[in-house]
């Protein structure tokens, strides 16, 4: 169900952070309490919470969406973060109608969305904002994601394009990573002007999006932010990938859950992306790419066989999502 994209007047509020949460309780807690500490921040003080002692010149609002978890994700927030706004589903409706139910509450100038599984490093969203303001044709900016271990995360890419598809789905990134952007070759103190920045961690500026919409609630899950990212573009504003920012992202863990689900889901929103901005044509020839990769898949998986136990587990696995891919792909 659609809603009026219409917001709320804004207050004195510099950022809104939206988290949408499911079943990730202890990561969500992480997450939380890295705003919580940070010097940079100053939470709202309507309500007296930890954290507004804080003199910074950015101040935010956290709301938390939960998509009906079953964890005791909902019990934590309230126990120990009472001044987070929690939005509580009765079911999970997905990503981006969540993420868009929180954005029509919000106050705040500028909107980040954040994922449950992150750890944002001090001063990271101070940079942002900064970064916003000094930049008004800036539609939306991503820090430098980082892996749990510090090295250095994929967090932005080139627009998708069949062909780039096609190379990737073919495996041959080892050999030219045809469809990504050489992000261990950028410099780390210098801004980079892209085209998709992952929905990890996005800040958008509110205006932007009171132009070009909220994100498209047909995603259920994966590429809304890809979509997101599209409409900007189209409309004449810029993308930027901020490494000075920092944001550990420990990744997948809410569709970690329900992996073969999420295989799925994953081509599927793809699929809506190609045919909603390319037409019927592209979404068609997309389906012979994913019904190729498949087959192909399907053709290697008794090699598995030859394999120690956890590679050949592993890719067996692989192969029955591929092929769940292929019967589903008529439906699509």
């Amino acid at each position: 169900m659609r809603r009026s994209n219409a917001f709320p007047p804004e207050t004195g509020l510099d950022l809104s952070i939206v988290i949408v949460n499911w079943n990730t309780l202890n990561l969500l807690a992480q997450c939380l309490e890295s705003l919580v500490t940070s010097p940079n921040l100053q939470i709202s003080d309507s309500l007296d919470q930890p954290g507004s002692h804080h003199l910074s010149p950015v101040r935010i609002e956290v709301l938390v969406v939960d998509n009906a978890s079953t964890d005791g994700s909902t019990a934590m927030v309230r126990a120990r973060f009472p001044w987070v706004r929690l939005i509580e589903n009765q079911e999970n409706v997905g990503f981006a109608r969540a993420n868009n139910q929180a954005i029509r509450e919000s106050q705040g100038h500028f909107v980040l969305l954040l994922n449950p599984d992150t750890e944002v490093k001090s001063g990271a969203l101070k940079i942002l904002v900064r970064f916003m303001d000094a930049h008004p044709q800036t539609g939306a900016v991503g820090p430098r994601l980082l892996n749990p271990d510090g090295t250095l995360q994929a967090s932005c890419h080139p627009a998708p394009t069949l062909p780039g598809e096609l190379w990737r789905l073919s495996h041959l990134d080892a050999l030219w990573p045809y469809a990504l952007y050489p992000m261990s070759e950028w410099a780390l103190d210098t801004p980079r002007r892209v085209d998709v920045l992952q929905g990890a961690c996005l800040l958008l500026r509110r205006s932007a999006l009171d132009q070009v919409g909220l994100l498209d609630e047909d995603y259920f899950m994966y590429s809304e932010e890809v979509d997101l990212c599209h409409r900007l573009k189209q409309t004449s504003w810029s993308l930027y990938w901020v490494p000075e920012a920092q944001v550990v992202h420990y990744g997948g863990q809410s569709t970690q859950q329900v992996a073969a689900e999420m295989f799925l889901q994953l081509y599927q929103s793809k699929l809506l992306y190609f045919r909603k901005h390319y037409g019927w044509p592209a979404a068609q020839a997309y389906k012979l790419i994913l019904a190729a990769a498949a087959l192909a898949r399907l053709s290697l998986s008794p090699l598995a066989w030859l394999e120690r136990v956890p590679q050949r587990e592993q890719h067996l696995i692989l192969a029955g999502q591929y092929l769940r891919l292929l019967k589903a792909l008529p439906k699509l």
